[in-house]
């Protein structure tokens, strides 16, 4: 783009020649003071408000009425364009802190899996039992219904048959009639050298095709290194790669193993899988939220 020319215009002896006119002076219009600007919060006041009115409530109101306030459209609209979308701020620093104390706790969950054993990568994870923590079962219980939507319709433009009901109970009794009986929520233990393969979290015949993840350390503080990163296979294309910026906190929605992607022939469908690059240092707690039981 050119800039403009910020130079005099010269109008040479004609421009001089001329009469000026004689304008008579005009009265000033008095003018109200502008208002100041309204300060706006901090953005830690407004998540130390909502904290505090989730715990009034309780946890599983409190995340309903917190996901339910969500901005969906646009949770939508970054899931239909890139294939995942981050909703900051989802846990607070001590909810964090919590969850990612509750690995040592070993009560709480059906098995532990160390990941160079099964040649997934370096680390390692455990599942929750049934019941879950109310804080986990709350949050899957609140964000199904609205990603329950999102995967109908892209079902619908991916021409795959299975819809999904409104309800998780509902999704959850079709898993267990197929033999989908084991929860699938997990809490991962990264320290430094550690990683995570490219993969898909499938676990069955009947797959929710969204899940999500929380970050329960802080980047830069507790570990470096250890970047969630996402790819796309794309017919006769090469793959695309994507790392997802995420804080302490954070939950990233993403595509379990495909999604539509509008062509120049029409809908297709891109392949995904996803993982996490090596810790660098220090130790990396992750929160993973699977809508879908395995067998």
């Amino acid at each position: 783009m050119s800039k403009a020319d910020n130079g005099e215009l010269d109008f040479g002896d004609a421009a001089a020649q001329r009469k000026p006119r004689t304008v008579p002076p005009v009265a000033p219009v008095p003018r109200a003071p502008a208002p100041a600007p309204a300060e706006a919060a901090p953005p830690q006041r407004d998540a130390d408000a909502a904290l505090a009115a989730r715990r009034a409530v309780g946890a599983a109101a409190g995340i309903a009425v917190h996901v339910a306030g969500l901005d969906w459209q646009a949770i939508a609209d970054e899931l239909n364009a890139h294939g995942y979308a981050i909703l900051p701020g989802m846990l607070a620093a001590d909810e964090c802190a919590a969850m990612a104390a509750q690995y040592a706790q070993p009560q709480l969950f059906r098995s532990r899996v160390v990941m160079s054993q099964h040649g997934f990568g370096s680390g390692e994870y455990q599942y929750f039992r049934y019941p879950l923590p109310s804080l986990i079962a709350a949050l899957r219980q609140a964000l199904y219904g609205p990603l329950a939507r999102i995967a109908n319709r892209w079902h619908a433009l991916m021409d795959l048959p299975d819809r999904f009901p409104a309800e998780h109970t509902e999704f959850l009794a079709r898993c267990h009639a197929a033999g989908q009986t084991r929860p699938t929520p997990l809490l991962l233990q990264y320290s430094a050298g550690d990683y995570n393969c490219l993969h898909q979290d499938l676990y069955g015949d009947h797959v929710f095709p969204l899940q999500a993840a929380i970050l329960l350390s802080q980047p830069g503080q507790d570990f470096d290194g250890g970047e969630f990163v996402l790819t796309e296979q794309r017919p006769r294309m090469q793959s695309r790669v994507e790392v997802v910026p995420l804080k302490r906190g954070d939950m990233v929605i993403f595509a379990v193993n495909h999604r539509p992607v509008q062509g120049t022939r029409g809908i297709y469908r891109v392949n995904l899988r996803h993982g996490v690059s090596r810790l660098r240092a220090g130790t990396r707690h992750t929160l993973g939220i699977i809508f879908h039981d395995a067998h």
